[in-house]
C-alpha cells in the first residue's frame, strides 16, 4: 500500500477506489465489532475476559516484566505518535510538499477526533481488577494507543515506500507491523484494554487513513502524487551524496 503515484487518468481513480474500499471495509468491520460488544456476545466476551485474566495474572507475579511493558506502552503512547506525525509534517512543509504535510496533520487531527467520537458514543467500560497493575481513564473502545500507532506507522511507511528499494520496503513494513502489534499487546498485558478494544483501534485507524486520503484526493486530485515526486526530487540527491561518500571511504576522494 502506498500513496498515489500514477500519472494516467485511470491510476488515480484506481487508487481512490482502493482507499475508499479500505475505509468502507474497516468501517463495516468496526460496526460489527461494536455491535457484538454492545450485545455482550458470549464468545467475544469470553475471549476478552479469558485473555485479559491470563495476562493480568502473569503481570501481577512478574513486576519487572510489567515495568518493562509499561515503559514500552509509554514510549509508544499517543503523544509520541502525534509528535512523530508533527515532525514529519513540518519537514514536508519545509521542502515544499504542502498538500502531503496537510494530509499528515489532518490524519492526526481526524484520528484524535474520531477516537473520542467512537469512545463516547460506545461508552464501553475498561477491565476492572481488585489489584490492577496499571491505570487508564476514559471509555475503553477503541484503544487510543492502538489507533494512534497504526495511523502513525502506516503514514511513515507510506512516506518511505516510493523512495525505497524492495529490501527497504520490507524492512519498513516489518518494523511498522511489529511496532503496532507490540503497542497494542502492551495495553492488554497492562489490563487497561480488552483485546477487542485493540482490534477496534486498528480498524478505526483504517477508517481514518482511507477516509482522509479519499477526501484529499477529491479536494486536490493528483496533489499527493505530485508531492511524493517532489519529496523524491528533493531527497534523492542528498541520499546519493551520502552513498557516494560512504563508498569512497576515509581515504577516498571528495
Amino acid at each position: 500500500m502506498h500513496l498515489t503515484n500514477g500519472t494516467s487518468e485511470t491510476a488515480p481513480n484506481r487508487h481512490l477506489l482502493r482507499y475508499a474500499a479500505m475505509a468502507a471495509g474497516c468501517a463495516a468491520l468496526f460496526g460489527v465489532l461494536a455491535a457484538l460488544v454492545g450485545a455482550h456476545w458470549g464468545p467475544l466476551a469470553r475471549l476478552d475476559q479469558g485473555w485479559i485474566d491470563s495476562e493480568h495474572g502473569y503481570s501481577r507475579q512478574h513486576t519487572a516484566w510489567t515495568a518493562a511493558v509499561q515503559m514500552l506502552s509509554d514510549i509508544g503512547g499517543t503523544i509520541t505518535m502525534r509528535v512523530l506525525l508533527g515532525l514529519a509534517a513540518v519537514w514536508l512543509w519545509l521542502i515544499g510538499a504542502r498538500v502531503l504535510a496537510a494530509w499528515t496533520v489532518t490524519q492526526a487531527l481526524i484520528g484524535w477526533g474520531a477516537l473520542w467520537g467512537f469512545k463516547l458514543s460506545i461508552g464501553r467500560t475498561r477491565p476492572h481488577f481488585a489489584d490492577p497493575v496499571a491505570h487508564a481513564s476514559g471509555p475503553a473502545l477503541p484503544s487510543g494507543h492502538a489507533m494512534a500507532s497504526a495511523i502513525t506507522c502506516v503514514i511513515l511507511v507510506w512516506l518511505v515506500w516510493p523512495h525505497a528499494n524492495r529490501a527497504g520496503r520490507a524492512a519498513a513494513a516489518s518494523v511498522a507491523a511489529v511496532t503496532v502489534l507490540t503497542i497494542g499487546w502492551t495495553r492488554i498485558v497492562l489490563g487497561v484494554h480488552w483485546p477487542s478494544d485493540v482490534l477496534a483501534g486498528w480498524l478505526a485507524a483504517g477508517i481514518v487513513l482511507g477516509g482522509v486520503t479519499v477526501a484529499v484526493e477529491l479536494w486536490r486530485p493528483g496533489a499527493l502524487a505530485r508531492d511524493v515526486r517532489r519529496v523524491n526530487w528533493r531527497t534523492r540527491p542528498r541520499v546519493q551524496r551520502v552513498l557516494v561518500s560512504g563508498s569512497a571511504g576515509p581515504g577516498g576522494e571528495h
